[in-house]
C-alpha cells in the first residue's frame, strides 16, 4: 500500500506540472493571437476595435515616437484621434486607395507563472501608401513607403481575457519604395513636440526614447541570454559611429516604466523549461 500511495503522489505531482505547462502554452498562444488580431485590425484602420483590445487598467499606455499615451483615454486619442483623423478622415475602417499592411513576425512570448501577465517581442514590416487613383483626394497625395519596427510589449489578463497593456513600438527604419533606405531623410516621421491638451491629439508626455534610422540602437530585450542568462550590457545597446567609442553615442534605450508605476515583483526570478524567461528587474508579479 505504501508503494501504491507513493506512486499516486508522483502521478498527482506530474499531472499538476502538466496542467501548468499546458496552461502556459495555451496562454502564450492566446497572447500571440491577440497581437496578430491587433495587427489585422490595424491594417484596415479599424481603430475602434483596436482601442477595445486595450486593458482598462490605469497603467495601460502606448509608447510611440518618443512619447507616451497613458490610460485608455490616451490610447483612444492616439488611434481614434491621430491615426483615424489622418489616415481615414475620422471613419472606422479603410478608405479606397490607402494601404497600411503590417506583417507581424519573429514573435517571442513569455507568460509568467500567474498566467496573468505576459511579454512579447515581435517584428513588424509595414507596406503603406496610396494608389495613383486617389491623388488629389487623399491628403497623403501619391506616396508609397516601407517601415520596419520592433515591439516590446506587455499584456495582462482582465476578467479572464488577454488584453494589450503596455505597448512599446519602435519604428526602426523607413524607406520610400523607389529609393530604398540608404537615401531616407533623417527624422523621417516628425517627433511630437506638444502634449495634450495643448495638442488635442497629442501624447500625455514626451520622453527621451527617440530613435529613427540611421540610428541603430538596440531595443532592449525583456529576456536574458538563453545560454548565459546574462542581460545585454548598456554600452552594447548603443550605436556609435564606426570606429568610435560607445560613450560617444546616444544613451541606450530602456523599457523603464513612467513615473508613478512600479513592478511588485521586480528583482525576483521565475523559470520555465529550465531557464529564466524574463529579466528580474522586469518581473511584474511578486
Amino acid at each position: 500500500m505504501g508503494s501504491l500511495s507513493s506512486e499516486l503522489d508522483k502521478l498527482k505531482e506530474e499531472v499538476s506540472l502538466l496542467r501548468k505547462e499546458v496552461s502556459r502554452i495555451s496562454d502564450e498562444a492566446e497572447v500571440r493571437k491577440v497581437h496578430f488580431k491587433y495587427g489585422y485590425y490595424l491594417d484596415k484602420c479599424l481603430y475602434n476595435e483596436v482601442v477595445d483590445m486595450y486593458a482598462d487598467h490605469p497603467d495601460t499606455y502606448v509608447e510611440f515616437l518618443g512619447s507616451r499615451y497613458r490610460g485608455k483615454e490616451g490610447v483612444r486619442r492616439l488611434y481614434n484621434g491621430r491615426f483615424q483623423q489622418s489616415f481615414v478622415n475620422g471613419r472606422n475602417g479603410p478608405v479606397r486607395g490607402f494601404l497600411l499592411d503590417h506583417i507581424m513576425m519573429q514573435d517571442i512570448v513569455d507568460v509568467d507563472p500567474s498566467g496573468t501577465h505576459a511579454w512579447c517581442r515581435m517584428r513588424a514590416l509595414m507596406q503603406a501608401g496610396t494608389h495613383k487613383s486617389v491623388l488629389g483626394i487623399h491628403p497623403r497625395g501619391h506616396v508609397q513607403w516601407w517601415e520596419g519596427g520592433l515591439y516590446e510589449n506587455e499584456y495582462i489578463k482582465e476578467n479572464g481575457v488577454w488584453k494589450l497593456f503596455r505597448y512599446r513600438y519602435f519604428p526602426f527604419w523607413h524607406a520610400e519604395h523607389e529609393q530604398g533606405w540608404s537615401l531616407t531623410k533623417e527624422n523621417y516621421v516628425p517627433w511630437p513636440t506638444k502634449t495634450y491638451p495643448e495638442d488635442p491629439l497629442g501624447p500625455d508626455e514626451i520622453i527621451e526614447q527617440k530613435m529613427l534610422w540611421p540610428d541603430t540602437r538596440v531595443v532592449p530585450f525583456h529576456y536574458p541570454h538563453p545560454v548565459t542568462g546574462k542581460k545585454i550590457a548598456d554600452d552594447d545597446l548603443r550605436a556609435p559611429l564606426y570606429g568610435k567609442d560607445a560613450s560617444t553615442a546616444e544613451a541606450p534605450l530602456t523599457l523603464a516604466l513612467p513615473e508613478g508605476q512600479s513592478r511588485h515583483g521586480a528583482g525576483k526570478t521565475w523559470e520555465s523549461e529550465g531557464s529564466v524567461r524574463v529579466l528580474p528587474d522586469l518581473v511584474e508579479n511578486s
